[in-house]
C-alpha cells in the first residue's frame, strides 16, 4: 500500500460572501516539495530509506523522508515503538507500507499481455503488537493486493495511480476509478438515480459530457444541461438559473452554492455561496466559471441543506446553532455486499461550513448530544438511516464498475473496495434525514482513523472498538487469497455426496485446478475436473498399499500438484498417506488416524495431563471400544450409565444412540451389527473401516461446533456454533445457530477445548470440526471430525464472517498460511432446523416442497441447504436439508424461523420446532 499523497487545499468561505476570490485551478503554487515538516516528537534520522537500484532525486527523497516522519509521528502519538531497521535481516509480513514509488517494481507478467506484476523491494513491515520493521527485499516479494494513495497533485501520487494499472493482482482503487468518484457530477446522478440515498437539488451546466452522463433517465431535483460552447450562454444560464432557484425541488434551502465539477477541481476550488433569492451574483459567477471548463466538466449550483435544528422539534438551543457533518466508512465485504464500517462526525457552528481536517471528530451519539439530541432511539434511527444511504451509495458505485470494461476500469482487478460518503443532517418530510454530499476515497477514513486515535492510551474500563479500516483489510486478505490461490493444481480424494455441490462451483470461482479421485466413475463431478481418477476409496484396510498405487498413477499421468486435502470422511486417512507419500504437505498419518477413530480420541487425550495446563485429559470423556458381543458387559461395568453407543468411525449421527442400561447396550449392539455390516448397507458414513462401536459416557449439557483453521500448530481462526436438543434416545441434529449466544468466557472455553484437543491428536495443519458439551464444569469431547465441517457449516460462516473453509482448507494443503481475521465480526445472526424424511415427507412434498424452499431462498426469505437429493426414508437417516433464517439479533432469527416453519407445515407436535429452538433464547 503506498501512503496517501499530500491533500489539496480544501478552500473555506464564510456563508455571507458573495464572492471568495482565489487563485484556482489544479497544481496552484505547489514547489513539487512536500509541506515543512512540523511533526513533533524524536526519532532516528540516520536509517536506510534507499532502496537499492532505484536512486531517487532531491525531491522524490524529501517526499519519502516526509512519509517516514509522518508515520513515526503516529507510532509515537498511539505509543507504540519507532519502526527499527531491519533491512539486512527482513522480516516477513502480510501488510507492507511503501512510502516512496521507488520501492515498487513493475515486471511483465508472463503470459498475460499488458499486464505486470508488482514486486517490492523495499517497505515498512506491521506486526503484533505495535512493532514495524523497515525491510529490504531480496529477492522483491510479490504483491498479492495493492492499495495505492491516488494523489493528482505534486509528490508521488502520479506514479502510484501508473504502478497501480493493469495489475496481475488485485487493486483496491485505480486513477481511472478515482477520477469517476472525484467527478461530483457523475456520482451525485448516480446517487439520485439509486432511489434509496438523498442528494441535494443540483443545476448542472456541463460542457460536452462524459459518455456516462449522456442520456439515461432523468432524476429527480437533479438538472442536466448540456451546452455546445462555452460563451454565447447567457439567456439560458439566466433561464435555467431563475427556474431552478424557483423550484419546489429546493425545499427549504435558503441559499445555493456554486462550484466546479470534474476530477481537475476536486479539493482545489473556491466555493461560493448566495442566497437563493440573488439571481443575478449566481448566474454571473455561472457564467464566469463556465470559462473555466474544459471538455466533461461541469458549473454546478445546489441547494445549501439546512441544518436540522435540534432538539426536533422544538426551540433551538441557546447560543449559536450548531451543523453536523457526518463522514461514513463503508466497504465491500464477501459477496461484493457493501457493510458500514465506522462513521465520525465533525459539529461547527452554521455560519462556519465544515471541512475535512477543520473539525474535530466525535462518534455520533456525542455529536448528535452536543446538538441536543441524547434520546437513544433517536440516535439508532439516525445511525440505521446512514448506513442504508452509505452502502446503498457504495452499491450503486459498485453497479457501475460492473459495467465498465477493464479499461475504463485502469485494469481486469481494479475495483473500489471502500468508499467514503459525506452527509449533511437536515429535515426531510419532518423526518432527520442524511443528505449525501459527496463521495470520496480516503478522507473519511482518515477521519475515523483520528477519532480512533484518541484512545491510543487505553484507559482501564474502555473496550476495544472496532478499527474502520477492518472490513477493508478482510477485503484485502480475501482478495489476496484468491489471487494466490487461482491456477493452484489441487488432487481432492473423494468426490462427496449431494451436500457437497458447492465445492464444485467454489472450485471453478477461484480458478482451481482439481485433480479428483473417486469410487464412483459416474459421478458427476467427474465432468466438473481437470483429471478424473477411477479409484476404490473405500478399502481401508488397504490404505497404505492404495497409497503407493495411488502416487503412482499421479505421477504417471505428469501432475504437477500443489496440494492435496479432503473434506469427506471415508478419505481422510488415506489421504494423509497419500501426501506422505507425494511428498504434500498434511498431518501425519498417525494423527488422522487417531482422530478418525473415536475411542481412540477420546483414551489417547485422556492419558495427556499435560504440561501445558489445562490439559487435553480435562476435555476427554471416558469410553470403551466396543468389537464384539463379550466387550458389551465390560464396557457397561466400565464406563457409567446412561451411556451413548455410536460407530467407531461413523458420520452424520447414523446409528448414535442412548443407552439407559446393560440390556440396552445388547439390543443396540445387535441390531448395528446385523444393520449396518458394509459399505453399501449406508454408503458414505464409514462402514469400510467396519462397524466395530463404543460406549461413551452420556454428558449432560448443551451442544456445541466449534469449527477451526490450524497452520504449523496456531489457531489462525474459531467459530462457534450453538446446537438445538437432539431427538433421544437417537442424536439426530434439530437445530443450530450461529454466532453462538454463549457468553464470552464460556465461548473462549470451547475454542480453547476444541484447539488443545485438536493439538493432543497431532493434528496442526487444516480445518477441523470439533463437537463439544458445555457442562457445569466445563466443555466436554464428543468428536473431533479431521476435515471441514459439514452440513450447512461451510455456507453459513461464509455468509456470517466472510470466510471460506473450503478456501482455507485448499491453502493449508498447498502450505499456504490462510491470512484470516483474528476477532472476525459475524454480520447477522442465523438461526436453523432440520428437516428430516421420516418427520416431513408430506410438507416436503406439498407445502415445504424443494421448488418452494427454492424459490423462498432465492428471495432471501430463508436460507436452504439441500443435504440430500431424494425424499428416502429409512431407519437410518440423514437430514434431508437445513432451513434458516437470518436476522439481527438472535431473538429476531429465531422468531422469523418459528414463524416460517409454522407456515411451512415443518412445525408439528412431533416435530416441536419451539423446543428445539428454546436453546437459543
Amino acid at each position: 500500500m503506498l501512503s496517501l499523497d499530500a491533500l489539496g487545499p480544501e478552500w473555506d468561505c464564510p456563508l455571507g460572501s458573495k464572492d471568495l476570490e482565489e487563485e484556482e485551478g489544479p497544481g496552484s503554487g505547489g514547489s513539487g516539495l512536500p509541506p515543512p515538516s512540523c511533526f513533533p516528537g524524536s526519532w532516528r534520522h540516520d536509517v536506510g530509506l534507499d532502496c537499492k537500484g532505484s536512486p531517487e532525486g532531491a525531491e522524490a527523497r524529501a517526499w519519502t523522508v516526509h512519509y517516514y516522519s509522518l508515520l513515526q509521528s503516529c507510532l509515537q502519538q498511539a505509543g507504540l515503538p519507532e519502526t527499527q531497521d531491519r533491512s539486512q535481516v527482513p522480516r516477513t509480513g502480510n501488510m507492507l507500507l511503501c512510502l516512496s514509488p521507488a520501492w515498487l517494481t513493475k515486471v511483465p507478467a508472463p503470459g498475460q499481455p499488458g499486464e505486470s506484476t508488482l514486486l517490492v523491494s523495499k517497505a515498512v513491515s506491521f506486526h503484533s503488537g505495535g512493532l514495524t520493521f523497515l525491510d529490504d527485499f531480496v529477492p522483491p516479494r510479490r504483491a498479492t493486493y495493492f492499495l495505492a494513495g491516488l494523489g493528482l497533485g505534486p509528490g508521488p501520487g502520479r506514479e502510484a495511480a501508473e504502478l497501480a494499472r493493469d495489475l496481475t493482482c488485485p487493486t483496491g482503487a485505480s486513477a481511472e476509478l478515482a477520477r469517476l468518484l472525484e467527478d461530483r457530477l457523475l456520482t451525485r446522478r448516480l446517487l439520485a438515480q439509486q432511489g434509496d440515498v438523498a442528494v441535494p437539488a443540483t443545476l448542472a451546466f456541463t460542457y460536452k459530457p462524459p459518455a456516462l452522463l449522456r442520456g439515461g433517465d432523468a432524476s429527480p431535483g437533479l438538472r442536466l444541461v448540456e451546452l455546445n460552447g462555452k460563451e454565447g450562454q447567457e439567456a439560458l444560464v439566466k433561464e435555467e438559473v431563475g427556474t431552478f432557484l424557483h423550484s419546489e425541488a429546493l425545499g427549504d434551502a435558503l441559499q445555493v452554492a456554486v462550484k466546479l465539477s470534474g476530477w481537475r477541481w476536486r479539493g482545489r476550488q473556491a466555493l461560493r455561496l448566495y442566497p437563493r433569492a440573488e439571481l443575478g451574483p449566481v448566474v454571473d459567477t455561472v457564467l464566469a466559471l463556465l470559462e473555466k471548463l474544459e471538455e466533461e466538466e461541469s458549473v454546478l449550483v445546489e441547494a445549501v441543506c439546512p441544518p436540522a435544528r435540534l432538539p426536533f422539534p422544538g426551540s433551538p438551543s441557546p447560543g449559536p446553532e450548531l451543523a453536523l457533518r457526518i463522514c461514513a466508512v463503508v466497504c465491500r465485504t464477501q459477496g461484493d455486499r457493501p457493510l458500514l464500517s465506522k462513521m465520525v462526525c465533525g459539529v461547527g457552528r452554521v455560519d462556519r461550513p465544515l471541512r475535512h481536517q477543520s473539525s474535530l471528530p466525535q462518534t455520533l451519539e456525542v455529536a448528535l448530544a452536543q446538538c441536543g439530541l441524547g434520546e437513544a432511539s433517536q440516535v439508532a434511527v439516525v445511525r440505521q438511516r446512514v448506513k442504508a444511504a452509505a452502502e446503498a451509495a457504495l452499491a450503486a458505485v459498485q453497479a457501475l464498475e460492473a459495467g465498465l470494461s477493464a479499461e475504463q476500469r485502469g485494469g481486469r482487478q481494479a475495483r473500489t473496495d471502500f468508499l467514503g460518503v459525506d452527509f449533511a443532517l437536515t429535515v426531510a418530510g419532518r423526518a432527520l434525514t442524511p443528505v449525501a454530499l459527496e463521495l470520496n476515497g480516503g478522507l473519511c477514513l482518515e477521519a475515523c482513523g483520528a477519532l480512533e486515535g484518541l484512545w491510543a492510551a487505553p484507559r482501564p474500563g474502555l473496550a476495544a472498538e472496532e478499527a474502520a479500516a477492518a472490513p477493508l483489510v478482510e477485503t484485502m486478505l480475501r482478495r489476496s487469497a484468491r489471487y494466490l490461490m487461482e491456477g493452484k493444481q489441487l488432487l481432492l480424494l473423494g468426490a462427496g455426496g449431494f451436500s457437497k455441490k458447492f465445492v464444485w462451483e467454489a472450485a471453478r470461482d477461484y480458478g482451481l485446478k482439481v485433480h479428483l479421485v473417486d469410487s464412483d466413475p459416474n459421478h458427476f463431478a467427474s465432468q466438473l475436473v481437470q483429471t478424473f481418477i477411477h479409484f476404490n476409496v473405500t478399502e481401508h484396510q488397504r490404505d497404505e498399499e492404495n497409497a503407493r498405487v495411488l502416487a503412482e498413477l499421479v505421477r504417471a499421468r505428469g501432475l504437477q500438484l500443489d496440494g492435496c486435502f479432503s473434506y469427506w470422511d471415508d478419505c481422510l486417512v488415506l489421504t494423509a498417506l497419500l501426501c506422505q507419500e507425494l511428498g504434500l504437505p498434511s498431518n501425519p498419518p498417525a494423527a488422522m488416524h487417531l482422530a478418525k477413530q473415536k475411542s481412540r480420541t477420546q483414551l489417547h487425550l485422556l492419558s495427556r495431563h499435560g504440561p501445558p495446563w489445562p490439559a487435553p485429559s480435562l476435555y476427554a470423556v471416558p469410553c470403551c471400544p466396543l468389537e464384539s458381543e463379550a466387550d458389551v458387559d465390560r464396557a457397561a461395568r466400565q464406563v457409567p450409565l446412561p451411556g451413548v453407543m455410536k460407530l467407531e468411525f461413523g458420520a452424520g449421527a447414523v446409528g448414535v444412540r442412548l443407552v439407559e442400561d446393560a440390556s440396552q447396550c445388547h439390543e443396540h449392539f445387535s441390531r448395528i451389527s446385523r444393520d449396518l455390516q458394509v459399505e453399501a448397507d449406508h454408503p458414505g458414513i464409514g462402514l469400510g473401516w467396519g462397524n466395530a462401536m463404543l460406549l461413551m459416557e452420556f454428558i449432560e449439557g448443551t451442544e456445541h461446533d466449534v469449527d477451526l483453521v490450524l497452520f504449523g500448530g496456531q489457531l489462525l481462526a474459531a467459530f462457534v456454533s450453538d446446537n438445538g436438543p437432539t431427538r433421544l434416545p437417537g442424536f439426530t441434529e434439530t437445530a443450530a445457530c450461529m454466532p453462538t449466544g454463549l457468553a464470552p468466557e464460556q465461548e473462549a472455553q470451547l475454542v480453547q477445548a476444541a484447539f488443545r484437543c485438536c493439538l493432543g491428536c497431532g493434528l496442526l495443519d487444516g480445518v477441523f470440526n470439533v463437537e463439544l458439551k458445555l457442562t457445569g464444569a466445563g466443555p466436554r469431547l464428543i468428536e473431533i471430525n479431521p476435515r471441514m465441517g459439514g452440513f450447512y457449516l461451510r455456507d453459513w460462516i461464509l455468509e456470517l464472517y466472510g470466510v471460506d473453509l473450503l478456501l482455507a482448507a485448499a491453502m493449508v494443503a498447498c502450505g499456504l498460511r490462510p491470512a484470516l481475521p483474528a476477532r472476525p465480526r459475524a454480520r447477522g445472526h442465523l438461526v436453523g432446523v432440520m428437516c428430516l424424511v421420516s418427520q416431513h415427507l408430506q410438507a416436503l412434498r406439498s407445502t415445504a416442497s424443494r421448488e418452494t424452499l427454492k424459490a423462498l431462498h432465492d428471495q432471501g426469505l430463508l436460507r436452504l441447504n439441500l443435504l440430500e437429493e431424494a425424499l428416502v426414508p429409512g431407519e437410518y437417516e440423514e437430514p434431508y436439508c437445513s432451513v434458516a433464517c437470518a436476522g439481527p439479533s438472535l431473538a429476531e432469527a429465531r422468531l422469523r424461523l418459528l414463524g416460517l416453519c409454522q407456515g411451512l407445515g415443518i412445525d408439528g407436535p412431533h416435530y416441536p420446532v419451539a423446543y428445539f429452538l428454546s436453546h437459543f433464547k
